[in-house]
């Protein structure tokens, strides 16, 4: 059956997406707002009653402006299927038309948070290349009519109509609570250790800023000069207060990775990955074997002992886009025999086993001497101004080992080699990152070379493919030319479709 009969007419998504799209609305106001809210409650006891009356008739007509700018969102609303294209009317003042062509959909993904799974709806995220983030939500919708829509965008391939394969009943990969909890206590915790000082630094700041707008910043400062001569007058406390931050950065990963991909599963259906994940938020995402630009795979001591891994996809993105938010899917928890299966989906009967490695030249390990040196430098300098004590340079005894051992492990992983349609590229410190890249991904190379690179005969080799840029670093100058070369050849020459 085509399943474009079901959509050949402009339609709404469910009524209850106007309950979805008010919640939204109120959870941007809170976020751009939170502060008047917090300083609202701070002086309750002390406005008057004629003054909170005003207050709360005000937050009335503003809650019913909300119910009001979100029905007039559902309403024009209309999204239909015509001639192998999605269109999409929307808008309130400013009308807009959208219309996307079937083959520049990259993904068509299912989302539920909490509400809308208490309601029982799906959100359907249709995304482009040409998007950093979703360039279609649709915010409610029953499964039924989610899972038409995604099957009737999905089952044409330029204009010709495949009948669907079903799914294989077995999953090519499930991941269980006690197979997750593994994957989250080998995950790196340093990052969640940097992110939780971050979100304290920030909400430092935000108090002190109220603190100094409410003319109490100097309560403020007699309170932290108190407890900071408290801190450094014991050991034990430090000691603690590091054992503590550890314990919640472990904790935190745990949770992330628990809430991000609960009940993991993926299937292989027609020439492409359905990925089921999540736990407060359910996520539904077909990744296209064609739209992958290069793939990851990734893994560190801990992971290597206990034989997992994690795949990580990159899918194209937009040249407009300045921040790093990557359109990015990752498998966790992945076994040898599983990433054979989706290495042999995405490159069949390519094998790079029997292939030498190439490593960087031994210019590249001064390079990051030189670096990690100038680091240490400002890092020193900073803690000297911030602490105006000698003993603090006692720190390098720590950091300098750290240093040499980190420089000596990432040149050691920093290498590459390649057949004839794919590039390998290998690379980490404590990770370590193998990176799948088809020659014909390619849309631009480029050969850099510094003047003490010249100095040194090598050059970088920059790979630029729609997802991203992917580097080779102080390659000899002769093998740097002969890849240069060769990638061009095999970029001019490729009938393959990069999209």
């Amino acid at each position: 059956m085509d399943n474009t009969e079901n959509f050949s007419q402009f339609r709404r998504q469910s009524k209850k997406g106007i309950l979805i799209i008010y919640l939204n609305i109120l959870y941007k106001a809170l976020k751009a707002f939170w502060i008047l809210l917090f300083l609202f409650i701070q002086k309750f006891s002390k406005i008057s009653e004629s003054t909170l009356l005003y207050i709360y008739l005000g937050a009335a007509v503003i809650l019913g402006l909300f119910l009001v700018r979100a029905f007039l969102i559902f309403k024009n609303f209309q999204f239909k299927i015509e001639n192998q294209h999605f269109i999409l009317k929307k808008g309130i003042l400013k009308k807009t038309n959208t219309s996307i062509p079937f083959d520049r959909i990259q993904n068509i993904n299912f989302k539920q948070n909490i509400f809308q799974q208490i309601i029982n709806v799906h959100e359907v995220n249709i995304e482009t290349a040409g998007s950093s983030k979703a360039e279609i939500s649709i915010k409610a919708l029953s499964f039924k009519e989610a899972s038409a829509l995604k099957q009737a965008i999905t089952i044409y391939d330029k204009g010709t109509v495949h009948s669907e394969t079903e799914i294989e009943e077995k999953p090519l990969l499930k991941v269980g609570f006690l197979a997750l909890l593994k994957v989250s206590i080998t995950e790196n915790h340093l990052q969640s250790l940097v992110l939780l000082f971050a979100i304290l630094v920030g909400f430092f700041q935000q108090i002190s800023e109220l603190f100094d707008g409410l003319g109490k910043q100097e309560l403020l400062d007699n309170y932290i000069t108190e407890n900071t001569s408290s801190l450094e007058a014991s050991v034990f406390l430090i000691v603690g207060l590091l054992i503590f931050f550890i314990i919640i950065a472990v904790l935190s990963s745990v949770v992330r990775v628990l809430l991000r991909h609960f009940n993991l599963t993926v299937f292989v259906k027609n020439n492409a990955l359905e990925i089921y994940q999540g736990l407060t938020t359910k996520k539904s995402v077909i990744l296209k074997n064609d739209k992958v630009q290069h793939i990851t795979i990734s893994h560190n001591p801990i992971k290597k002992r206990l034989g997992i891994s994690f795949i990580t996809f990159k899918q194209a993105i937009s040249g407009k886009v300045k921040k790093k938010q990557d359109k990015v899917i990752k498998i966790v928890g992945c076994k040898t025999a599983q990433i054979s299966a989706i290495k042999n989906l995405l490159f069949p009967d390519e094998n790079l086993d029997n292939i030498d490695k190439n490593c960087s030249d031994s210019y590249y390990k001064i390079r990051l001497y030189i670096r990690s040196f100038l680091i240490l430098l400002i890092l020193n300098v900073g803690l000297y101004f911030a602490i105006e004590n000698n003993h603090v340079f006692w720190i390098d005894v720590v950091l300098i080992p750290i240093f040499i051992f980190s420089v000596e492990l990432s040149f050691r992983k920093r290498y590459y080699l390649f057949n004839e349609d794919l590039l390998l590229v290998g690379q980490g410190i404590i990770e370590t990152h193998k990176t799948y890249l088809p020659f014909f991904k390619v849309q631009n190379i480029a050969l850099k070379q510094t003047v003490f690179q010249a100095r040194n005969n090598v050059a970088d080799v920059i790979f630029q493919t729609a997802s991203g840029k992917i580097k080779l670093p102080c390659i000899p100058l002769e093998k740097a030319h002969k890849i240069y070369n060769y990638t061009l050849f095999k970029v001019e020459t490729s009938k393959k479709s990069w999209m």
